[in-house]
């Protein structure tokens, strides 16, 4: 596929990431340990009603792993796949129900280690050449989003955010989901190298909500064995 296949506001970004290393992307990862839980996520990227968008769920708060929390689709690597790009998709299409026939994989970005959730997590981007409607699948996801780039670039929903474990790090508040950790990183990271963001108050600073809190402290004690 050439940078001409995809619209024109997608091919700078195309243009920075084809040779992105790990701490390029999102600065302050390490390498992952070799017993790391190996996963996929699907950047999607797509052309809706409000203009260039990406694909975003909140996951259902019963969940062992990141439960109730703003993500990429996305989830573990199994035997069956076909690497990263199969379980993306496979995953994406459990999650919201869209169609992988349309989805052209553009770039899978190096694996980037999340030691909270103990997971080497692998980015494909994609580029929804062919949007099939999207919606939470149940006992999995309670929320499905096509989030526009501008909403995300926009300063009045730009903030930061910290946990006490001393965690700062940026956020988004949009389509009524408080976007933070991994998904917030690599969402600035993207908005920076496409050309997409604009100024904004970093000191904008807020304690992260009891409920987000909670459930982060929630994973973090499952990652390391602890009940």
């Amino acid at each position: 596929m050439t940078t001409g296949d995809v619209p024109e506001w997608l091919q700078p970004l195309l243009g920075r990431i084809g040779g992105a290393d790990a701490p390029a992307l999102l600065p302050r990862v390490g390498i992952a340990p070799d017993d790391a839980r190996r996963s996929a996520v699907l950047v999607l990227f797509g052309e809706g009603r409000a203009g260039p968008d990406v694909l975003l769920i909140e996951r259902s708060a019963h969940l062992r792993s990141h439960a109730g929390q703003p993500a990429f689709p996305g989830g573990g690597i199994d035997d069956t796949d076909d690497g990263p790009v199969g379980a993306a998709l496979r995953e994406a299409q459990e999650e919201t129900g869209l169609d992988p026939t349309g989805v052209t994989v553009l770039v899978v970005l190096p694996e980037l280690w999340v030691p909270p959730s103990g997971n080497a997590v692998t980015p494909v981007v994609g580029w929804w050449h062919e949007p099939s409607e999207v919606r939470p699948q149940p006992g999995e996801v309670a929320a499905v989003a096509r989030v526009p780039l501008g909403d995300l670039a926009n300063p009045s929903n730009r903030l930061r955010v910290r946990a006490p474990s001393g965690y700062l790090g940026p956020a988004f508040d949009v389509a009524g989901m408080l976007v933070w950790g991994f998904t917030a990183g690599v969402l600035d990271r993207l908005l920076d190298l496409g050309g997409w963001a604009q100024p904004w108050d970093l000191d904008r600073v807020q304690d992260l909500p009891p409920r987000a809190l909670e459930l982060a402290m929630r994973q973090r004690r499952r990652s390391t064995g602890n009940t």
